[in-house]
């Protein structure tokens, strides 16, 4: 006998992360000027606190500056600048 899965049940956790919420659909792009990864205030603004990157609905970003913003942390951490993870 086959059992039958039921996947539409999705567990939900709760993380409280303390970010603005931007608006969505403006004009205006929220990250002003270049995106390097020596600017570690900036880039410490689009992780959580365990050190995820967080996500485009989250931070408002488009495409394109969610792709420049994830390689400059990337590119920070390698360097050393910014923790991989935060304990």
């Amino acid at each position: 006998m086959k059992k039958k899965y039921n996947f539409k049940k999705k567990i939900k956790k709760t993380i409280n992360i303390p970010i603005t919420i931007y608006k969505k659909n403006s004009n205006k792009s929220f990250v002003q000027g270049t995106i390097d990864y020596k600017n570690l205030q900036l880039l410490r603004q689009f992780i959580s606190f365990e050190g995820k990157i967080l996500p485009r609905y989250l931070t408002g970003l488009t495409a394109k500056e969610q792709r420049k913003i994830a390689n400059a942390i990337k590119t920070a951490r390698v360097a050393g600048l910014l923790p991989f993870i935060n304990q």
